[in-house]
């Protein structure tokens, strides 16, 4: 099963695209993904139920945040209300050792994301920082990569011992699916896909689209 695991929607401050317009897209255009996460910005959306959406378009459709820490941008999926308790999501100076503990203790998991990318990406960070302890896994494919920043991306996930997901970060119907995440076992819920990243059974993929 392929995941995009980095999308945003027209929720997001910068996002431009509606979430029924990727289905239409993905569909219309066979993009070869089974379905995708949204990752809005600073926030995590309780109001929107894609539930319809996802079966009409045969898609998977989870929720869950890119929040802002002092190494970076960071993917957070599994959010739960307990979670969404433990700090402040809007907050674009987090400490990601706090979002990484409040994850782990709340069952969901944090993934910097593009980390080849200056000043949002964790390798930028390394020298001034060091390496964060709590990081089993980084995004080594990004759609909106440009230049050598997944390559930066995947040296220091190899030189880490990270392991490496994909995702399109798609602001624009187009972009969705560029790039994703192969899974072994199906994904159905934001629980199904925090066990599988626990379990190590994925990997990123880069699917080269011509769009």
């Amino acid at each position: 099963m392929i995941l995009d695991l980095h999308a945003h929607s027209i929720k997001s401050d910068d996002g431009r695209a509606k979430v029924q317009n990727y289905c239409q897209w993905i569909k219309t255009r066979n993009i070869p993904i089974d379905g995708f996460v949204l990752t809005e910005h600073r926030q995590f959306d309780n109001e929107s139920d894609y539930s319809d959406l996802a079966e009409k378009h045969g898609l998977t459709i989870l929720k869950g945040s890119e929040v802002e820490t002092e190494y970076g941008h960071v993917l957070v999926f599994g959010v739960t209300p307990a979670l969404q308790s433990a700090f402040d999501f809007s907050n674009i100076n987090l400490p990601l050792a706090t979002v990484i503990e409040a994850c782990q203790r709340h069952g969901a998991v944090a993934v910097p994301c593009h980390p080849g990318r200056k000043r949002v990406g964790l390798a930028a960070h390394l020298s001034e920082h060091g390496a964060p302890e709590g990081v089993p896994i980084v995004e080594v494919y990004n759609g909106g990569s440009r230049g050598e920043e997944d390559a930066v991306a995947q040296n220091m996930a190899d030189e880490l011992g990270y392991r490496g997901i994909g995702g399109s970060d798609a602001h624009i119907v187009s972009h969705i699916g560029r790039c994703a995440t192969e899974f072994s076992a199906p994904i159905h819920c934001e629980q199904d896909l925090v066990a599988a990243l626990q379990g190590a059974q994925f990997k990123a993929v880069k699917l080269n689209l011509e769009a």
